[in-house]
C-alpha cells in the first residue's frame, strides 16, 4: 500500500508507518530542499559562467562574431591585436589596454590605433590571394598581424621630441605599421620550419631603422636620443628608495606599451589577469628579476624606478610561460630567460646608447627565440606547438599529449 505526499507529489511506502503529520513534514522539507537550492545554484552558475566567458581566448565570442558585419569583426581583430603585444589573445583585455593607453596619453593611443589598423588592413590585402586562405584569416582575426604595427606607432610617438599632437607623425606611423606586415609574412615562412613565432622581430627592425634614419636633428621627425642604462659614476645602493623599486616592478609591465605611470600599468596587469593568472605572475616575476639584474650591475636609479629595467625581463619570462607547460623545469627556464633577457638588454642599451638608439625589446625577443630552440629531452616534451598555444591554464592537463606529439615529431 502506498500513499502520496501532496507537497512534493512523491509516492511513499505505507509500510514505513508514517503518520499524516510525517507526510506533511516530508512535503515541507521537499519544498525547502528543492526550490531555494535550485535558484541559488542557478544564479551562482550564471555568475561563474559569465566570469569564465571573459577569460582565456573567449572562443565563444570569436565564433559569435564570425557572421557579423566586417566593421564589427575588424573591431574584434584590433582588440585581439592590441592584447597580442603582451602575449594575450582576448578582446576584453585589448579593450582594457586601450583604456590604459588613453589614460596614459590620448596622442599615443591614437598613433597606436593607427599603426594597428595599417598593419591589419595590409594583412587583409596581402591575404586575399593566399592559397591557405582560411589559415591567413585566422591569423589576422587573432591579431597576429596587428600588434607589431601598434608597437611601431607607439614607439614613434614615445621617442619623438616634437611633443604631442604633432601631425607629421601620422605618416611614419601608417607606413611603419604597414611595413611590419611585410616583414611578418616574410619571416613566417622561415620561422615556421622550426615552429617558432614571428614575435616582435618586425617591430624591433622597423623602429630601429626609423630612429637611425631620422636622428635627433631631423626637421620633420626629430627624436629624443636614448641614453645608456649604465650609471655614469658609482651609485650608492644604500640610497635606493624601496617603494619606488616596487613601483618600478609594476611599471616594468606598463613599459611594454610605453606607459610610465602606475595607473595604466595596473590596468594592463588586470588585462593580463583576465586572460591568464599564471601569465600575470610571470609578468610581475620577470619584471622583479629585471630590477634585480639592474641592481647587480649598478645601473642608473632612474632606469630602475621607471620600469625600463624590468620590461625585457617580464617579456622573456612570459614567453617561456606561454610556450611551455607549467612545471618546475619550465619555471626554472623562465627564470633563466628573465635574467638573460635583462642582462642582454643592459648590454645592448650600453652599446646602442652611444649612438642614441634604444635597445627596444631585442633582448627578450632573441632570448625567447633561443629558449624555444632548446632541444633538451626534458624540456622538448613540455614545449607547446605554436598553432596550439593558448592560455597557460588550458595547457596544464594535456601535458602528456604534447610530450607524445613532440616525441613523434622528433622521431620522424
Amino acid at each position: 500500500m502506498t500513499r502520496v505526499c501532496h507537497f512534493c507529489s512523491e509516492v511513499t511506502d505505507a509500510n514505513l508507518e508514517y503518520s499524516d503529520f510525517s507526510l506533511v513534514f516530508i512535503g515541507k522539507m521537499c519544498v525547502l530542499d528543492k526550490k531555494p537550492p535550485q535558484q541559488s545554484e542557478g544564479f551562482k552558475q550564471r555568475v561563474i559562467r559569465a566570469l569564465l566567458y571573459c577569460t582565456g581566448e573567449m572562443q565563444h565570442f570569436h565564433i559569435h562574431m564570425q557572421d557579423k558585419i566586417f566593421l564589427l569583426q575588424l573591431v574584434e581583430w584590433c582588440l585581439r591585436g592590441t592584447s597580442q603585444v603582451i602575449l594575450v589573445n582576448n578582446p576584453l583585455s585589448g579593450a582594457l589596454i586601450l583604456g590604459a593607453l588613453l589614460l596614459e596619453s590620448p596622442w599615443l593611443a591614437l598613433l597606436g590605433i593607427l599603426g594597428l589598423l595599417a598593419s591589419t588592413f595590409t594583412a587583409v590585402i596581402l591575404g586575399q590571394d593566399c592559397e591557405e586562405m582560411y589559415t591567413q584569416i585566422e591569423e589576422i582575426s587573432s591579431g597576429h598581424y596587428g600588434f607589431n604595427g601598434m608597437l611601431v606607432a607607439l614607439l614613434i610617438g614615445a621617442f619623438s621630441s616634437a611633443g604631442n599632437w604633432y601631425w607629421w607623425l601620422l605618416l611614419p606611423a601608417c607606413l611603419g605599421g604597414a611595413t611590419t606586415t611585410f616583414l611578418s609574412s616574410g619571416l613566417a615562412t622561415i620561422l615556421d620550419r622550426w615552429d617558432l613565432p614571428v614575435s616582435v622581430f618586425p617591430f624591433n627592425t622597423i623602429i630601429l631603422l626609423y630612429l637611425a634614419c631620422t636622428g635627433t636633428s631631423n626637421p620633420y621627425f626629430p627624436n629624443t636620443p636614448a641614453l645608456p642604462p649604465g650609471a655614469p659614476e658609482s651609485t650608492n645602493l644604500t640610497q635606493l628608495h624601496v617603494p619606488q623599486l616596487l613601483q618600478g616592478a609594476v611599471l616594468g609591465v606598463g613599459q611594454i606599451f610605453a606607459c610610465q605611470t602606475v595607473g595604466p600599468s595596473l590596468l594592463i596587469l588586470v588585462a593580463v589577469l583576465i586572460f591568464s593568472p599564471i601569465l600575470t605572475v610571470y609578468a610581475i616575476f620577470g619584471s622583479v628579476i629585471g630590477i634585480v639584474a639592474g641592481l647587480s650591475v649598478s645601473v642608473q636609479q632612474g632606469f630602475l624606478y621607471s620600469g625600463l629595467a624590468g620590461f625585457n625581463g617580464a617579456l622573456g619570462c612570459m614567453t617561456v610561460g606561454a610556450h611551455f607547460i607549467f612545471n618546475w623545469r619550465t619555471h626554472l627556464l623562465s627564470i633563466a630567460s628573465a635574467f638573460l633577457s635583462s642582462y642582454s638588454d643592459i648590454a645592448l642599451g650600453n652599446l646602442l646608447g652611444f649612438v642614441g638608439l634604444p635597445p627596444s625589446s631585442w633582448a627578450s625577443t632573441l632570448t625567447g627565440t633561443l629558449m624555444l630552440l632548446l632541444t633538451g629531452k626534458n624540456l622538448r616534451g613540455y614545449r607547446i606547438p605554436i598553432e596550439q598555444v593558448t592560455s597557460p591554464e588550458m595547457n596544464l592537463h594535456p601535458c602528456f599529449q604534447w610530450s607524445e606529439a613532440n616525441t613523434d615529431v622528433a622521431d620522424v
